[in-house]
């Protein structure tokens, strides 16, 4: 599974974006059912607020996005677990 996370926005508007290939990692069932469950809760509108983040989260082609402050818990997490960085 292959998951690419975007990040735009934020005060100073800097990109960072990172993208996992799980079918090597240990614990790539643990991103699955992460990914499955990001997958099955869908995005808004991607916006968010002012000078907040927004996020586009690819999983094997297929892409959501949301933005602050309506990112889900899965969602946090994934993104936290792929850019390595909180959310």
């Amino acid at each position: 599974m292959r998951i690419r996370v975007r990040r735009t926005g934020g005060f100073a508007g800097i990109e960072r974006s990172a993208e996992v290939d799980t079918s090597a990692l240990s614990d790539a069932g643990q991103w699955h059912a992460l990914a499955v469950t990001v997958l099955q809760e869908g995005a808004d509108d991607g916006r968010g607020v002012p000078d907040g983040f927004s996020y586009e989260i690819t999983i094997d082609g297929e892409t959501v996005r949301c933005g602050d402050p309506r990112v889900t818990e899965a969602q946090r997490a994934l993104i936290r677990k792929v850019l390595k960085e909180g959310a």
